[in-house]
């Protein structure tokens, strides 16, 4: 599961690469061969209609890096599935979630041997989609979108080989976004820890009033901008690229230029630790330490202080993350997909649906061993994530993100990595003072034009 909010991806490249390669799988029950991605499929895989035949036969299901700590609880999944569909069987394959997932889940694609039901994140969905591989849902099954909260689902889309934007996932489970905060170093900078600010600036407003009250001995936030772009974009509503995703819009807006100049003003004045701009460390040990006011937006590590450092855990409260000018949170769930090329279909339909309804997203929540979110909007009623007593942080924690979750929406802004490198070396220049925010906008705009170029 990722921590942070870093977006990099390698969805652009991959997704235009992508090759057809037939190799000759055999259709369906129901007879008729048609293609999917250049491999023979069953002609009810694809196209129009609703997908039927009876819920039989042996599918696998692949995971990622999921089997280790969860084992027992997807192998009680499976067999209540089992049970409940004699005839069907489930053999569940663990994938290591490593940094080349999306070329080695592409290649499996291309070869016509991808696992019937797979769990996917965005970028690795965009590919597969954009080649056809993956199963229409709200076609295949017009009452799929159901359990999920209808804002992810409208969200949670990619689009086919001709633009159009389509169904090919089910939003599975999701983390979240919160400020984790230190009060008593926001009481000593004069920063009201009731009244998290509702824009980015005026976050960054507070990050000033830390500096200039910390003058050294503790810092606001970490320098390196990885861990904000093109988050904080998204968040205000910044449009990175454009509609297709073939050309980089950002510097179009002016307060894109206004965002760097604040990280510069913050950098010099102090907000942030010096040796942090280039580091890939998040907050989780400063904070840990009390070096920090605000700690990572990832839930989960309201815990991970809580397990690791019960005095600032004391100190610790949570808030809203800024709307800003998007006006709701985003959220960046993993997903489960169907594939098209799946010899039994009507089984890996049933099963993904199955994985994913309220029942079994809530019971998984609840695991003690995980900080995830749901995206059914009955789990999200939950009386786990809406009960909460007293002002433990954690407890608070769930329970703003479950309310958040609700209105969220699935859309984040995918880069290649060596887009989003070019972007934040910019970002650093003009922190450092060797670049005017302006001149950084500019060369950035520049940079990331040549390499979406190069990718095609």
């Amino acid at each position: 599961m990722r921590a942070g909010r870093l977006t990099a991806s390698v969805a652009g490249i991959i997704a235009l690469t992508l090759t057809a390669a037939g190799c000759g799988l055999s259709g369906g029950s129901s007879g008729g061969d048609s293609t999917a991605g250049g491999c023979k499929v069953d002609k009810g895989n694809v196209g129009s209609g609703k997908l039927t035949g009876d819920v039989k036969g042996q599918i696998t299901f692949q995971t990622t890096n999921l089997k280790k700590d969860f084992g027992d609880f997807f192998n009680g999944v499976i067999k209540s599935f089992e049970k409940a569909h004699p005839g069907a069987e489930v053999k569940w394959i663990d994938d290591p979630g490593d940094n080349t997932f999306t070329q080695r889940t592409v290649a499996d694609a291309q070869a016509c041997t991808l696992p019937d039901v797979l769990n996917l994140n965005a970028e690795t969905a965009t590919a597969l989609t954009k080649a056809g591989y993956l199963l229409n849902l709200s076609t295949k099954d017009p009452d799929v979108a159901k359990p999920f909260v209808p804002a992810f689902w409208k969200s949670s889309t990619f689009k086919d080989a001709s633009g159009s934007a389509i169904h090919t996932t089910l939003p599975w489970y999701t983390g979240g976004v919160l400020l984790t905060y230190n009060k008593d170093l926001l009481e000593k900078a004069g920063v009201d820890p009731a009244k998290p600010p509702t824009t980015m600036f005026g976050l960054f407003a507070d990050y000033e009033k830390i500096a200039k009250a910390a003058k050294g001995k503790y810092y606001a936030t970490m320098a390196n901008p990885v861990w904000r772009i093109p988050a904080d974009f998204d968040q205000m509503n910044i449009k990175t690229l454009s509609a297709d995703g073939k050309s980089a819009v950002f510097a179009n807006d002016p307060r894109t230029t206004q965002w760097v100049a604040w990280m510069a003003k913050l950098y010099k004045e102090g907000a942030m630790p010096k040796d942090s701009l280039s580091s890939s460390n998040d907050p989780s040990t400063l904070y840990s330490q009390g070096k920090v006011a605000y700690g990572s937006t990832n839930p989960s590590f309201v815990r991970f202080v809580k397990q690791n450092s019960p005095s600032v855990y004391d100190k610790t409260a949570v808030g809203q993350q800024p709307f800003d000018a998007l006006g709701h949170t985003t959220a960046a769930p993993q997903y489960i997909s169907v594939a098209a090329t799946s010899k039994h279909a009507p089984v890996a339909l049933a099963f993904g649906e199955y994985l994913t309804n309220a029942e079994n997203q809530t019971a998984w929540c609840k695991d003690p061993n995980v900080v995830i979110f749901p995206t059914t909007t009955a789990s999200l009623n939950d009386p786990f994530f809406q009960k909460v007593t007293g002002s433990d942080p954690f407890s608070q924690a769930r329970k703003l993100v479950a309310e958040q979750l609700k209105t969220a929406t699935a859309y984040q802004t995918n880069l290649s990595p060596a887009v989003q490198n070019a972007l934040v070396a910019q970002v650093q220049l003009a922190m450092q003072g060797k670049k005017s925010p302006a001149q950084a906008v500019k060369d950035a705009q520049s940079k990331a034009n040549e390499l979406l170029k190069q990718a095609g």
